[in-house]
């Protein structure tokens, strides 16, 4: 039996894909300086490593902030408002099952695992400049609290919290990357193209 090809649509605009990957690069290179650092840690090279953690924690900034002001000024599929979908999470909640209808855009379950990874996001880049100033007595804080020793107890254990939340927001992201493929569904390709794959078959939303 033949499966009708399904239809594309274009989505997702080339700065929200170039944002999504330019987070995704800098968080996966946050995670491998912050485990180099631990394995070099008293060496000749925890130094140099740190500081390019640190380097890639001002690109995570900058990165959060342009998708900040893209989700109020940017097209549809880019808008905060496309990620908000109180509805559907309370209907699955109750139905303890996935939404049965696709739809242009963000999907909705997924929508609240983005925003909750913002989130988590937000808490590592205010704790990591609030580390970088008074552990290292670098960055735009260090002016103001580079000698302010309590404010490395008071971030560390946050950072590090936020830390395992990634983690585990990776692992679910991966997970369910894996999931939509063996379905057949392109999800990830659609962040390389901008395209979405839409089912032939109806059931498709279009807000």
């Amino acid at each position: 039996m033949l499966h009708p090809e399904p239809r594309t649509r274009r989505v997702y605009d080339p700065l929200l894909r170039a944002l999504h990957w330019a987070i995704a690069l800098t968080i996966l290179t946050l995670i491998g300086t912050s485990q180099l650092a631990e394995a070099f840690e008293h060496g000749p090279y925890e130094n140099t490593i740190w500081n390019l953690h640190i380097l890639a924690g001002y690109g995570l900034t900058i990165a959060l902030l342009t998708r900040l002001l893209w989700g109020i000024v940017g097209p549809a599929s880019a808008r905060w408002r496309d990620l908000w979908h109180p509805s559907v999470w309370k209907d699955s909640l109750k139905s303890l099952r996935l939404p049965s209808v696709h739809r242009v855009g963000h999907d909705p379950i997924a929508s609240l695992a983005y925003l909750f990874a913002y989130g988590v996001m937000a808490l590592m880049v205010v704790t990591g400049l609030g580390l970088a100033a008074s552990e290292f007595h670098t960055g735009p804080l260090a002016v103001w609290l580079g000698n302010a020793s309590w404010l490395e107890d008071v971030t560390e254990d946050p950072h590090e919290f936020g830390f395992a939340l990634m983690l585990g927001f990776i692992g679910l992201h991966m997970a369910a990357l894996v999931f939509h493929q063996l379905r057949g569904e392109r999800v990830a390709q659609s962040m390389v193209t901008g395209k979405q794959y839409l089912d032939a078959k109806p059931g498709v939303q279009h807000d």
